[in-house]
């Protein structure tokens, strides 16, 4: 259960929320992506209020979510699986091209394995997928969900690539991380969560050298460092 979060992810940033299991990280993405209802408090998204909307209404916004794990079909392709993220837009059969091309250019697996079933793909190409999914849209803000679960070094180090290139492209990026020394590499900025409530915040750099750090994956508590 979340307690009092207040979070900011200004415009072209990359916010990275970590802490110990439990502490209330993915639920904070599903409550931004209305898959979860907030009881109390408000959401917004450049000045419009979207807590209490349906979760398509709030893609409409300009927000996508790549969850944890088993986020694609894996018995329908590559491409069918990208082209579900347009389904906002499929009557719009040229904007709905026009995106499909942009993904596939900027994602080339997208290209290399447009007809191959998604389940044959490994982990890292399954996660360079769902992303492109969520692409078909353009989103605004980017939440990311563990995007380092499962993976090796190299399709690891593909996945942060991504996520620092969409970044320059100037989309806004909100991401929950266990691998704190990746996900506080990739952030310009981080916050660091326990039982429900924010505990840290402040830079990256700021986060990933805070002395209370260690404390705080041992159960501790510690100070607010945010600007």
């Amino acid at each position: 259960m979340l307690q009092g979060v207040d979070l900011y992810c200004a415009d072209r940033t990359v916010t990275c929320i970590v802490g110990p299991n439990g502490a209330g990280k993915s639920t904070v993405l599903k409550v931004i992506s209305g898959l979860l209802r907030c009881g109390s408090g408000s959401i917004e998204m450049g000045g419009t209020r979207t807590d209490g909307l349906e979760p398509d209404a709030i893609l409409k916004l300009g927000i996508t979510q790549v969850p944890q794990s088993q986020a694609l079909f894996p018995q329908m392709t590559v491409r069918e699986n990208v082209l579900l993220g347009g389904y906002l837009i499929r009557r719009d059969r040229k904007l709905l091209a026009e995106r499909y091309e942009a993904v596939r250019a900027r994602i080339p697996i997208v290209a290399e394995r447009a007809g191959d079933t998604a389940g044959n793909l490994s982990g890292g190409q399954r996660r360079m997928v769902e992303v492109a999914r969520c692409l078909m849209l353009d989103p605004r803000l980017l939440l990311l969900d563990e995007p380092s679960l499962g993976l090796d070094p190299k399709s690891l180090a593909g996945v942060a690539e991504l996520i620092q290139s969409l970044n320059a492209g100037g989309t806004t990026v909100l991401l929950v991380e266990q691998n704190v020394r990746l996900g506080l590499g990739l952030a310009t900025h981080g916050v660091v969560m326990e039982g429900g409530k924010v505990r840290l915040t402040g830079t990256a750099a700021e986060v990933r050298d805070h002395p209370e750090m260690a404390t705080l994956y041992l159960g501790g508590s510690a100070t607010v460092i945010t600007k």
